[in-house]
């Protein structure tokens, strides 16, 4: 299914009138793709991956309630009924609360298992006094899972500067092909006209007849290079329109008059007023280095359960026991001698596994780390090369546009002395030509320009907030 662009404009070229064009702004096609494109909607989805993840590792201090039943009869018999329930509930400091109910008979009961006929009320705590006292799996599963919910905007902001910086190039190539576009057909119109006064002045006799092949050659090669300028014009145009969807699931088509700005409508700048120090500070702002910066504390995480992996399990249990009768209150028949406990100890002999354990995650870390370092260095190069392009290419417009306007003049007057019988044709298609080229370098060093300030947010990581 296809949806058509449509956007309004205020411009015309030599061909072309305002009510044919609608220009589409950079701004306005940067907010289209941010809004519809399916990487955008994509980006959006992170938090929800993080909200989701969080909730799951939560999931390990639920409250869980259990229970037992086991009986068996033979020979209208009650061999034994053993019921065991109750709830237990995980805390953030490593103790578990238990309570719970237990009710046996039968006439084959294990011995051990005999409680009143009432049966027998507990409650309780199981705690870790070795490895898990101050961290264990359930703890850190869920700090990383808090850590990836952090990191869920770096990776959204990662997509979009990724995403925007493609559709920001597409943009600026689309700039450029459309004003060399504009300038070929100019260069065509003229080079038509000529050829007509030269036919014409040859007919007269007042310019040699050879006259009339030279400027039909240039018309030749102009139509060529228009040819050209339209294809890569029509190419440029059909890779922007890969960038425009609506709602991630509509492509949206651009018409065949959608248009970018004209040249003379761009308005260029330089980087000098940006502080150096504050840049470099943005640069540990980049997606890419807090992305980084969030695995190295999931891994320290890690690690730290590793190193706890080290000590030896001892865990102990203490429950109370409570015989309740009926009418009594709950704590009726309470004594400090009615208990159960339990020690568990647990230690391999040469902890190889949990040695190697540490040791990996110490490695992952320092991979990381360096890892951290590369991408800020490579950010700041990028960062800096982008700043020069930035500043150069405002320098060289500011020179390329006196050079525009040198050769025009220089062309206006090798066309006076044309006029006058001074000059020769060949004269006149040398400084046209110069005046071509240094229009498409013009066009050229815009989009240059354009291009290094957003090279400059990307490189920032910026383009996507």
């Amino acid at each position: 299914m296809f949806a058509f662009f449509l956007l309004s404009m205020n411009m015309c070229a030599q061909e072309e009138t305002t009510d044919s064009l609608k220009v589409l702004p950079f701004d306005a096609f940067m907010s289209l793709v941010k809004k519809g494109h399916p990487l955008s909607v994509q980006a959006n989805l992170q938090e929800a991956f993080g909200d989701a993840t969080v909730q799951g590792a939560r999931g390990g201090f639920d409250p869980k309630a259990y229970s037992d039943v086991s009986q068996k009869y033979f020979k209208d018999s009650q061999y034994y009924s053993n019921i065991d329930a109750g709830v237990k509930v995980p805390t953030w400091f490593g103790l578990e609360l238990m309570a719970g109910f237990e009710q046996n008979q039968g006439v084959f009961l294990n011995p051990e298992n005999s409680v009143p006929s009432t049966g027998l009320w507990m409650g309780g705590v199981s705690m870790a006094l070795g490895q898990g006292m101050f961290i264990d799996e359930r703890r850190a599963g869920l700090r990383q899972a808090q850590v990836y919910q952090e990191s869920t905007e770096a990776e959204r902001v990662r997509l979009m500067n990724e995403l925007l910086f493609s559709a920001g190039e597409a943009y600026w190539d689309f700039f450029k092909s459309y004003n060399n576009l504009r300038i070929y057909r100019g260069a065509l119109q003229l080079a038509q006209e000529r050829f007509v006064g030269v036919k014409q002045s040859a007919r007269l006799g007042d310019v040699p007849a050879i006259d009339t092949l030279e400027a039909g050659i240039q018309v030749q090669n102009r139509l060529l290079a228009l040819q050209q300028a339209e294809l890569d014009f029509k190419n440029s145009a059909l890779y922007l329109g890969v960038f425009l969807w609506a709602d991630g699931m509509v492509p949206l088509v651009l018409e065949e008059n959608t248009v970018p700005y004209r040249e003379d409508e761009l308005t260029v700048s330089n980087a000098a007023s940006l502080s150096q120090i504050v840049l470099q500070d943005l640069v540990l702002q980049h997606p890419e280095l807090l992305l980084t910066g969030f695995k190295i504390e999931q891994l320290e995480i890690e690690e730290r359960w590793k190193r706890e992996q080290l000590k030896p399990e001892i865990n102990l249990k203490y429950q109370p026991l409570n015989e309740r009768l009926v009418g009594d209150s709950p704590l009726a028949n309470y004594s400090v001698n009615n208990y159960s406990w339990g020690l568990e100890f647990n230690m391999p002999l040469f902890l190889r596994k949990e040695r190697s354990g540490v040791a990996l995650t110490g490695l992952k870390i320092r991979e990381q780390e360096l890892a951290f370092e590369n991408k800020q260095a490579n950010l700041q190069n990028k960062l800096q090369a982008a700043l020069n392009m930035w500043d150069v290419s405002f320098e060289q417009i500011a020179l390329y546009r006196r050079t525009v306007r040198d050769y025009e003049q220089l062309l206006a007057g090798e066309r006076r002395k044309f006029e006058a019988g001074e000059s020769s044709l060949f004269l006149v298609n040398s400084r046209e030509l110069s005046y071509i080229n240094a229009q498409i370098k013009l066009v050229s060093l815009l989009a240059e320009n354009q291009k290094a300030i957003l090279k400059t947010n990307y490189a920032l990581g910026i383009l996507g907030e």
